[in-house]
């Protein structure tokens, strides 16, 4: 149980600009009742915290008393190695969606030695593209024709899944390695995206478009800290060369010609040393 318990203790849900504080309230006592204690919200103000708790109750009441506040998502996901996202929102440009189920497989064997966030966006509008940016899985709850949840009922899906993933999960987790985090993870990009912008290869129409595939694609892998560290050492050699390029115009230092030997008139030009 105590290695559940660590599991459990990596997973945190974060509130991504959350209109009502009573669903901030609700949202924690779904956390609560499934054994996860970690609640974030990214908002521009702190949220009322009446108005939390009401919904809370007293039992979830100790979660809004330790709930971490961020004005700024990057800022807040910079610990965690693996971000879920949760949207309802279809488009070319998001990545491939799975169920709770689905997801917690693939993050199962991550939780014993990464951190986990699980991202829910605003009530009315969800998360938009520039919040997906920091996600390497979409999460999307399976529902019939009329697909409208409730920001908390939507968070209590998701921990019942965890839940039910994590605690009776009776044997060992097979753990993944320790990937990078958000933070070491932006720094590359940031990286990444300067130095292709250095080559036009990122075009101002195009820019967003190619790096979403450049995240998506490098998501996948799960590079680790050291991986994440070497492809930003590449780039910023990459631009330190493109700033400071030698100048191929400059003519090559002129050579002494090397004397021609004189010929011999008796010996044939084979003979002469």
């Amino acid at each position: 149980m105590s290695l559940n318990r660590h599991l459990l203790d990596n997973i945190a849900i974060v509130l991504m600009r959350p209109k009502y504080p009573e669903n901030i309230g609700a949202a924690a006592r779904a956390a609560w009742n499934m054994g996860l204690t970690r609640i974030i919200v990214v908002a521009d103000e702190y949220p009322d915290h009446d108005r939390m708790a009401m919904m809370a109750t007293h039992n979830a009441a100790h979660l809004l008393d330790s709930m971490e506040f961020h004005q700024d998502l990057g800022e807040a996901l910079k610990p965690f190695s693996q971000v879920v996202a949760t949207t309802a929102r279809r488009g070319r440009q998001r990545v491939l969606k799975n169920s709770p189920r689905d997801v917690m497989e693939i993050i199962l064997p991550l939780l014993p030695e990464n951190q986990v966030a699980f991202l829910f966006g605003p009530e009315d509008s969800g998360l938009t593209n520039d919040d997906l940016k920091y996600s390497q899985l979409i999460s999307a709850v399976p529902t019939a024709d009329f697909s409208s949840l409730n920001l908390a009922q939507a968070v209590g899906i998701h921990c019942y899944e965890i839940y039910q993933a994590v605690v009776h999960n009776q044997k060992k987790v097979n753990s993944a390695p320790k990937i990078a985090s958000s933070f070491e993870l932006e720094g590359m990009y940031e990286h990444v995206e300067k130095a292709l912008l250095q080559v036009d290869f990122l075009q101002e129409k195009s820019h967003s478009y190619y790096m979403r595939n450049i995240r998506q694609l490098l998501s996948r892998i799960r590079l680790n800290s050291k991986e994440a560290s070497l492809i930003r050492g590449i780039c910023r050699q990459f631009l330190w060369h493109t700033s400071n390029p030698t100048d191929p115009l400059t003519p090559p230092k002129k050579t002494t010609p090397v004397n021609k030997l004189p010929a011999d008139k008796n010996k044939s030009p084979l003979q002469i040393r």
